[in-house]
């Protein structure tokens, strides 16, 4: 650990044996001159992108007021404690997401790029967004990006209308022809943050030698609160119980897993059998990812493109890709946006989290633009216009939320990542399709 006399640098880890970790803001981080002009440090910009599968039942979805948010559509409902950090777009399409398909709804999301229709290995694309970002924004990190999801699929091949599987499997891409695998395990994206390499035989041994990854930090923790006041302690003391309640949630998903004769064999081992609680976990995280400046770019795939995966937990026991077929069935529709909810439930409790969660002058969702959304618009027709798109995040940005914004003719989706790039420095003339910045996007000073 380095500790200068006048601050604590941002980029301080406590190290231990095959563990690394990093630490929260904390006002000891703060250079002296900027505590004096009682400002915080610059505040870090991160951005997030969450994807969900196969579009929604827009007449749910969709707010009634324009301008402001003055009423929440019955699919968004469940935002209403973060609706001032809270955007809705509507009429934005992914053109070169045509001719309509799942495969092409996923590739396109987020670079906005025709895909190569093949079902082989000469696979093409774009790089995504979230990696042109990373090559800027992620250079002062541990990690320059996170990819995340909730479901592991090995499928090769051809998976739909000709396109090669690894369309749908993978948001990222780091080059038009290198898909990044996210990964769906708690326990790997936890070793990924905070350290335990080795191969599964070394990490389940290393893991019976301790009960907390955490432990082997305790002379080191004691020295550094010595050196910093009581609020630092304070933020130290509950990062760090996060981190030891998130472990904890981890070893409690493996224990279960080990005492189950049939594990759900679309999960991989160590999952929690529950959907909302893998996916709780997956976001959590993500908020000690971002907390602990390990990485300030991470995608997340709430499932993959024609998902059969059923709901039983709130009462959706059909598989989700037929339901999203619905032929204007109405208790199909109705069935399809429960799903809806329950996965924007899932993200607003989290964004409640991150704006719980102080850092400098503001919080973490002060500090931090996600993108939330599908590539597919009305899933009845693999239509690619009128996206479900929400942005969530804070005034670091220049974004006011509380607002509901239709454009008047469909608007590329390539004009959202673009304005996001800005945001976070990365300056860019135009970027996929894209026909300009959404100026009007984000009105508050910087």
């Amino acid at each position: 650990m380095i500790i200068t006399k006048k601050f604590l640098p941002r980029r301080t880890f406590l190290k231990s044996v095959g563990a690394t970790l990093a630490l929260p803001l904390l006002d000891a981080m703060i250079p002296a001159a900027t505590a004096l002009d009682k400002t915080a440090a610059k505040p870090i910009r991160r951005l997030g992108f969450v994807f969900m599968p196969m579009g929604c039942d827009q007449s749910r979805w969709t707010p009634r007021s324009e301008g402001t948010l003055d009423e929440l559509s019955p699919i968004l409902d469940s935002l209403a404690p973060v609706k001032n950090h809270l955007t809705v777009l509507t009429n934005m399409e992914l053109a070169n997401a045509y001719p309509g398909s799942h495969a092409t709804s996923n590739a396109a999301f987020l670079s906005a790029a025709k895909a190569k229709h093949t079902e082989g290995s000469d696979y093409y694309l774009g790089t995504t967004v979230d990696q042109i970002a990373a090559r800027q924004v992620g250079l002062a990190t541990q990690l320059p990006s996170l990819e995340m999801s909730m479901d592991l699929m090995q499928t090769v091949g051809q998976c739909d209308n000709g396109y090669a599987c690894v369309y749908q499997n993978n948001l990222s891409w780091s080059s038009p022809t290198t898909p990044l695998p996210a990964e769906a395990h708690p326990r790997i994206v936890f070793e990924s943050l905070f350290g335990e390499g080795g191969n599964a035989a070394e990490r389940q041994a290393t893991l019976r030698k301790r009960a907390s990854l955490l432990d082997g930090f305790n002379h080191e923790i004691s020295r550094l609160k010595r050196k910093v006041g009581l609020g630092d302690r304070a933020k130290i003391d509950q990062y760090l119980e996060t981190v030891r309640e998130v472990e904890r949630r981890i070893q409690r998903a493996e224990a279960d897993a080990a005492n189950t004769a049939l594990p759900d064999l679309d999960r991989p081992l160590g999952v929690p059998p529950a959907y909302a609680d893998h996916a709780r976990l997956m976001f959590d995280l993500q908020l000690l990812a971002f907390q602990g400046d390990v990485t300030r770019v991470i995608t997340f795939q709430l499932a993959r493109e024609t998902s059969n995966r059923t709901y039983p937990e709130i009462g959706v026991p059909d598989p989700h890709h037929p339901l999203s077929h619905h032929g204007n069935d109405p208790d199909k529709i109705a069935r399809m946006a429960k799903i809806n909810a329950f996965h924007v439930s899932l993200f607003g409790e989290f964004l409640q989290k991150l704006k719980n969660t102080p850092e400098g002058n503001g919080s973490l969702l002060d500090h931090s633009l996600y993108l939330y959304g599908s590539g597919i618009g009305n899933p009845n027709v693999h239509d690619h216009t009128n996206l479900p798109i929400i942005l969530a995040g804070g005034a670091a940005g220049g974004m006011k939320g509380n607002r509901h914004i239709r454009f008047k003719k469909p608007t590329p989706l390539a004009n959202l990542h673009l304005t996001l790039l800005d945001k976070v420095g990365v300056r860019l003339d135009s970027f996929a399709d894209s026909t300009g910045k959404l100026t009007d996007l984000f009105p508050l000073s910087m």
